[in-house]
């Protein structure tokens, strides 16, 4: 399934991100969190969506963080701005390929218009 290859990455990328803050059980999260990959329930498609989505989140605190350490030092942040802010809208979007009918399908996610 190539298709959740940009799921895969956004957890590996949380992950290593974690892992360099020290914060391990956050790492093993994002582990246990790519092997509801292999778990054809559509509530495995939900939890994962959900984590991408504070994954994002994460992304952009991170962000904030950083940038804000940057300008109190007098550096400039805007690449480092550009850097994550396009990781945290990649992470959000791979959340998106559980729309793929190929997916839904799988996943048995509903066809209504409710889940669109």
């Amino acid at each position: 399934m190539w298709r959740t290859l940009p799921v895969v990455l956004s957890l590996a990328l949380l992950g290593a991100h974690y892992f360099r803050a020290g914060t391990g059980w956050a790492m093993v999260a994002c582990l246990v969190l790519a092997a509801l990959l292999f778990v054809p329930r559509p509530w495995a498609a939900r939890v994962l969506q959900l984590a991408l989505a504070a994954g994002a989140l994460e992304w952009i605190r991170t962000l904030v963080l950083l940038a804000g350490q940057r300008a109190a030092a007098g550096e400039p942040a805007a690449r480092l701005a550009g850097i994550l802010g396009t990781v945290a809208a990649l992470t959000l979007a791979s959340a998106l390929v559980f729309r793929h009918p190929r997916l839904r399908r799988y996943y048995g996610l509903a066809d209504g218009a409710a889940n669109r």
